[in-house]
């Protein structure tokens, strides 16, 4: 399948992803998308696809979800001016606190709508993966909400840079399996989360954790994590009168960023910018730059853009960061970037972890890895837009990524230690 797009066919495309009307029938964002999946679990994406449809429009399921939200989430997150970063990069700059939302990142809003709708549907446990641990976390959490067993998957080598989170995971009953397969980090704990869902479709519900995967899980998260550009829109004018000129969000699978970005599609005056994770450098292999260096391809049930040799095999990545560290993205993002309506750029991971850095001495903020990565992309482009309004998904929190940390940024201890008063 070919995956060029005229600009004439992008208008009419962009046209239909504003007004909802994105993906079609069968599950595609023009040519990106759809549904490649085994025959055992057809019927159960059929089903969920009849449940989204139903829940996700009718009013009393979104006004208990809207409710929950608000009362055990803490929504909406607060949209924070950054005084600090913007006296140093020239900017006027807004940070979207999803490190403020209850387990610390914006992964709760997807993982609370799937398990108040896995409830609806009947299921007997959910099964879910995750790489950086968030998504694990807000699985169990939210599980632990709604009262059905929760089952994680996680690569190994996720499990020993995201300690804190796999410890969170079991303190809130959540039963966490490493996966040895592969290259045990994101990619491999989502198959491994797909054969468990193939050996009983009827009785798991998987809790799919970003824009990724067969239809309906692109367009599912997409509709959960738009809260988070809905209220950023609508904070941004009740604070400063005007719209961002630029919303900068880091981008692996795509949920946090298309949660910003999807509400903004039709303001044309802003700017949409996303950071993938740039690694080491531009090789194969040594990045999770997707957009920027990948091809069109199939990959956890979707046609969209993927990393892989002339051989057509899909290439471990790589990331300073756990999240960002996957080699495909959301079919969404993969039309969005073919019809050029977001920018899509890389920071490596030396870039953000100055970033973080920055971040913490100018803000007392201390932002995930993956945020990091946005704030290395926006800190660029402000260099080159100078005294312009910046507007900065962060994600999530770094409390999770103090193991990472302290093996790549020296403790510091200060010189005066124990000479106090």
């Amino acid at each position: 399948m070919q995956a060029e797009i005229s600009p004439q066919q992008g208008q009419e495309l962009l046209a239909l992803l504003i007004d909802n009307k994105l993906p079609d029938e069968r599950g595609r964002y023009g040519p990106f998308g759809g549904c490649y999946a085994p025959e055992t679990l057809v019927p159960a994406l059929r089903r969920l696809a009849e449940a989204v449809d139903k829940y996700l429009h009718d009013d009393d399921f979104m006004a208990r979800l809207q409710q929950q939200l608000h009362t055990w989430v803490g929504r909406p997150t607060p949209l924070t001016p950054a005084l600090g970063l913007g006296k140093r990069w020239g900017a006027e700059v807004y940070l979207k606190r999803e490190d403020l939302a209850h387990t610390g990142a914006h992964k709760i809003n997807n993982a609370l709508g799937q398990a108040l709708l896995a409830r609806e549907m009947g299921a007997k446990r959910v099964i879910a993966e995750t790489g950086a641990g968030q998504h694990g976390v807000a699985s169990a959490a939210a599980c632990a909400r709604v009262g059905i067993p929760c089952t994680v998957y996680m690569g190994a080598v996720d499990i020993q840079r995201q300690a804190p989170n796999v410890d969170r995971m079991y303190q809130l009953g959540a039963e966490v399996v490493a996966v040895e397969s592969g290259d045990k980090t994101l990619r491999a704990a989502i198959d491994e989360a797909f054969r468990n869902w193939v050996a009983d479709p009827h009785g798991s519900y998987y809790l799919l954790g970003s824009a990724v995967g067969p239809h309906p899980y692109p367009y599912l998260v997409q509709r959960l994590q738009a809260v988070i550009g809905t209220e950023a829109r609508e904070q941004m004018l009740a604070q400063t009168g005007a719209l961002a000129d630029v919303a900068v969000a880091c981008v692996g699978g795509g949920s946090n960023a298309i949660g910003l970005f999807h509400p903004l599609l039709a303001d044309a005056e802003t700017e949409l910018l996303g950071i993938e994770a740039g690694g080491h450098g531009p090789a194969l292999g040594d990045n999770s730059a997707t957009l920027a260096t990948g091809k069109p391809g199939v990959l956890h049930g979707s046609y969209s853009v993927l990393l892989y040799d002339d051989d057509g095999q899909i290439q471990e990545t790589h990331s300073v960061s756990a999240g960002l560290d996957y080699p495909g993205v959301g079919p969404e993002h993969s039309l969005l970037k073919s019809i050029g309506r977001v920018n899509y750029q890389s920071a490596t991971d030396a870039e953000a972890l100055d970033a973080l850095q920055e971040c913490c001495a100018a803000e007392g903020i201390l932002p995930a890895l993956e945020s990091a990565h946005a704030l290395a992309g926006a800190r660029r482009w402000a260099k080159a837009n100078p005294g312009k309004r910046i507007l900065i998904g962060l994600s999530g929190r770094g409390d999770k990524d103090m193991p990472t940390l302290s093996q790549h940024i020296p403790a510091r201890i200060g010189a005066a230690a124990g000479g106090g008063a």
